[in-house]
């Protein structure tokens, strides 16, 4: 399905039925409590083996959760810890859990995720919450559905380019009200304005390097997971949601969690739909809005 989510205009919970999406995000309050979690797999790769995924995890202020995710990394996937102005021990503790860490001086969640991706080697890079919200073992089966790396530049392989996580709350109060709303309506717009049918921008994602560094990412800020998408949906390529997890996040929420950091972030984000339909992010004229977002 080039260029396209896997919503249906027909599905009771595609983006016109906001009703039925507040429904979805009531499920059952079982949910097994925050433990610590030991690495996944039987056995780990040689110490010198390089990594099958890189997980980039943007941080700021994240060190009690970051444990629990990090163990949660299956084996042979590596943890780059991109620490965004933390004044905690988030980078004492990532290091002494194994991660890799990025320092990153420029304040936004689009800063942070692209240092990141620069730092990354693995053919196969994924992006998660540092926060304890989703969990990274679900990744294996989010990587199984891309599409074959590309070793020539002009073929196009069958299967996703980009594989979004689209967040199901397994407790009420995962997700907060005004912050579903706010993705309800955002859905809504970007099939609007981009013919791109999604239920969530959700931050749980993975993609190939190369596909990701080839689309020139320019936002520094929360536009950064919605230009992803608009610029893989310009080149024609796949996009794929899947189901995953949302649990309630450990600590405070500095972005979606919050009625101002959700304006903020909607600010950020129509801005860029704004491009789209005035043609600025397909020709590349959305530059100077994106060197302002990295202020």
């Amino acid at each position: 399905m080039s260029g396209s989510g896997t919503g249906n205009p027909s599905d009771p919970g595609s983006p016109s039925d906001p009703a039925a999406f507040l429904e979805d995000a009531a499920p059952p309050e079982d949910a097994a409590p925050l433990e610590d979690a030991a690495p996944l797999g039987d056995a780990a790769p040689p110490r010198d083996a390089p990594p099958l995924v890189d997980v980039v995890l943007p941080c700021l202020n994240e060190a009690e959760a970051l444990p629990w995710v990090i163990g949660r990394l299956p084996v042979g996937y590596r943890a780059i810890v991109v620490d965004n102005g933390s004044t905690d021990d988030s980078a004492a503790v990532a290091r002494a859990h194994g991660a890799t860490v990025v320092t990153e001086s420029r304040r936004g969640f689009g800063a942070a995720a692209h240092a990141g991706l620069l730092a990354a080697t693995a053919e196969t890079v994924a992006f998660c919450d540092a926060d304890a919200s989703m969990d990274p073992s679900e990744l294996p089966r989010m990587v199984a559905l891309l599409a074959p790396a590309a070793r020539d530049p002009a073929a196009t392989p069958a299967g996703a380019r980009l594989v979004l996580g689209r967040r199901r709350p397994t407790v009420r109060g995962s997700w907060p009200l005004h912050a579903r709303l706010a993705n309800r309506a955002l859905s809504l717009l970007i099939r609007l304005r981009s013919g791109v049918v999604l239920h969530d921008l959700g931050p749980m994602r993975v993609a190939r390097r190369a596909d990701l560094l080839a689309l020139g990412l320019l936002d520094r800020r929360s536009g950064y997971p919605l230009e992803m998408v608009l610029r893989t949906n310009e080149r024609g390529w796949s996009i794929v949601e899947t189901d995953t997890a949302y649990s309630p996040r450990v600590g405070r929420s500095k972005v979606t969690g919050t009625v101002r950091g959700t304006i903020g972030a909607i600010r950020d984000m129509s801005r860029l739909l704004s491009a789209v339909k005035n043609g600025a992010v397909k020709n590349g004229a959305a530059k100077n809005g994106a060197a302002k977002n990295g202020d």
